[in-house]
């Protein structure tokens, strides 16, 4: 009889390599995903205020300055700050299972 840890040992499939081409389409795909959904939020709270703001001074809401001066600027912002966090996590993830994947070809 073949003892239960041989056949783990037989069935375990060697995890294959990372890539570092899947760090730019990673990247890029969380921070559209992250700019979009900032600039929503951004947008939808900035209608607010402006309609809360003009229905305060009795005056007609003027929407473009939501667009203009505070969902766009905050979704750059954002944008960037999202870009930068995603590219040092993918990197040090990156590292990481490359070095893992040495040290298991290695033993």
């Amino acid at each position: 009889m073949i003892s239960e840890a041989r056949l783990a040992m037989n069935n375990h499939k060697a995890s294959r390599p990372p890539h570092w081409y899947g760090i730019p389409v990673r990247v890029g795909l969380v921070t559209l995903i992250g700019t979009l959904l900032s600039f929503a939020i951004s947008l939808l709270l900035a209608i607010f205020g402006t309609v809360m703001v003009s229905a305060f001074r009795h005056m007609h809401p003027d929407l473009r300055i939501a667009y203009r001066e505070i969902a766009l600027p905050m979704a750059i912002v954002a944008g960037t700050i999202i870009f930068v966090l995603t590219l040092v996590m993918e990197i040090r993830h990156y590292r990481q299972s490359k070095t893992l994947s040495a040290i298991e070809r290695a033993s």
